[in-house]
């Protein structure tokens, strides 16, 4: 039976990730899941603690997302790679629809409905606009999850070293032909949204994205990201 590798990048998330694992702790989803890896860049928080407590490998190295990952599905075993940002919970009845993925799709990878940990009109239409985004360009982020065989994985070469924008570039490389939504939601932090107002942080991120796209670094990226 095809087992599932959980690989969670982590930095000073002790205040988020127990919702995230709770959200994965149902027993139906047991027999699927062969390990959870919190790959680790330097938390001096309770993150490995809570590594520890739950039965998680805690790996740890240099910060930068792509590092990390990296890292992670290298220490991981399982023929299924699910990655999850720590402060993104899936909805109840995953492990059945990921059962019926990996039946239906073998060779393809997924990605979740976007949704955030908020309430009204703004994450609504944040939601919706995200959903269009998908269908129209097969371009998730990061904070959808992704859902992805190992050998797909392999084939077209992983997770880039890069600081910022390593799920754009992967999923590209994916093709939009090997992408598929699964029927599950992860919600996500609305706490940047909510910090520096909706409209701004979608404009802001639509910008790094395009810079991404007219061939600027992600180290350069990363900082103007991190500037505000």
């Amino acid at each position: 039976m095809d087992k599932i590798s959980i690989i969670i990048p982590t930095l000073n998330v002790a205040h988020v990730v127990n919702a995230t694992l709770q959200s994965l702790g149902t027993l139906d989803g047991l027999d699927l899941i062969r390990e959870v890896i919190f790959s680790d860049g330097g938390s001096d928080d309770s993150t490995e603690e809570i590594a520890s407590a739950c039965g998680a490998k805690f790996i740890q190295g240099p910060a930068g997302r792509g590092k990390q990952l990296q890292r992670g599905v290298e220490a991981s075993t399982g023929s299924w790679l699910l990655i999850l940002h720590a402060d993104t919970t899936l909805s109840s009845g995953w492990e059945k629809q990921l059962r019926n993925f990996m039946q239906e799709h073998k060779c393809h990878a997924g990605y979740f409905r976007f949704a955030l940990e908020d309430t009204g009109m703004r994450p609504y239409l944040l939601a919706k606009l995200v959903s269009f985004r998908c269908r129209l360009f097969s371009l998730p982020y990061g904070d959808q999850g992704l859902f992805v065989p190992r050998d797909l994985y392999e084939a077209v070469g992983g997770y880039a070293e890069i600081p910022l924008m390593e799920d754009v570039d992967l999923v590209r490389r994916i093709g939009r032909n090997n992408l598929h939504e699964v029927c599950v939601t992860a919600t996500t932090s609305a706490a940047r949204y909510q910090k520096y107002g909706y409209l701004f942080r979608t404009l802001y991120n639509l910008f790094c994205l395009l810079l991404f796209f007219f061939g600027v670094s992600p180290a350069k990226i990363k900082n103007i990201y991190e500037a505000i």
